[in-house]
């Protein structure tokens, strides 16, 4: 029987990726980003120091993954992007700020997620403007659902942030009915000036949409049980 592949929330799409984003894939790559292995991730090993760690999914071309790295230096910082360009962007840019604090993964974030990232580990993570899937047929391939809300959760530790954004207002509507019905996650008022203005945004806002933020905190497990 053949195995049956996952719904995925993404498409690879074929955009051009410039010879300055290929080099970066090709030399900076070994050093700025970390394999996929089906393994937990050693953060001491990759960063260093035993700092707080935060998972950013789909970080795109990176503008917004450096600004809000560069502006916490105590943190660490993991992005995951699967599109070629975006990585190379990004690789390029953590170059050029110098940064030690940032990482990236070039893989599935749900499989990174469950495979990479030790339970009750993240201190954040940020899931800024996702593909909304708008057409009803494709809901599915929507990166929040149920089951997402539960291994987020799961991977934060108590106290920690799950940051979304969104600016379509169906899929904000959608992201709080599913992330509100996680006991393991407790919504927090939230403030798009805790997040720096992203290029999705800026588009979003000049097509009339409305920009939701939503915060949620993880609850001790006592709370939970």
């Amino acid at each position: 029987m053949t195995e049956r592949r996952p719904v995925r929330s993404y498409v690879l799409r074929q955009g051009r990726t410039t010879p300055a984003q290929s080099r970066a894939l090709e030399v900076l790559g070994p050093r700025y980003a970390i394999p996929y292995a089906p393994t937990p991730l050693d953060k001491i090993a990759v960063f260093g120091r035993d700092a707080p760690l935060v998972v950013e999914i789909g970080s795109g071309m990176g503008e917004t993954t450096l600004e809000i790295a560069r502006a916490d230096p105590a943190s660490d910082f993991i992005a995951i992007e699967v599109h070629a360009p975006g990585v190379g962007s990004l690789l390029r840019g953590i170059e050029a700020a110098g940064l030690t604090n940032l990482r990236v993964i070039r893989h599935d974030a749900l499989d990174v997620l469950e495979r990479m990232i030790a339970d009750a580990s993240l201190a954040g993570i940020h899931l800024f403007f996702p593909d909304p899937w708008p057409k009803k047929r494709h809901h599915k391939r929507r990166l929040v659902q149920p089951a997402f809300a539960a291994l987020a959760a799961r991977k934060l530790k108590a106290g920690g942030v799950l940051h979304a954004a969104t600016d379509w207002a169906e899929y904000a509507d959608w992201m709080a009915a599913v992330f509100g019905s996680e006991p393991a996650l407790e919504p927090v008022p939230s403030d798009r000036r805790m997040r720096p203005l992203t290029k999705f945004e800026q588009r979003g806002v000049k097509l009339g949409h409305e920009v939701r933020d939503l915060l949620y905190l993880r609850r001790p497990a006592k709370a939970v049980a």
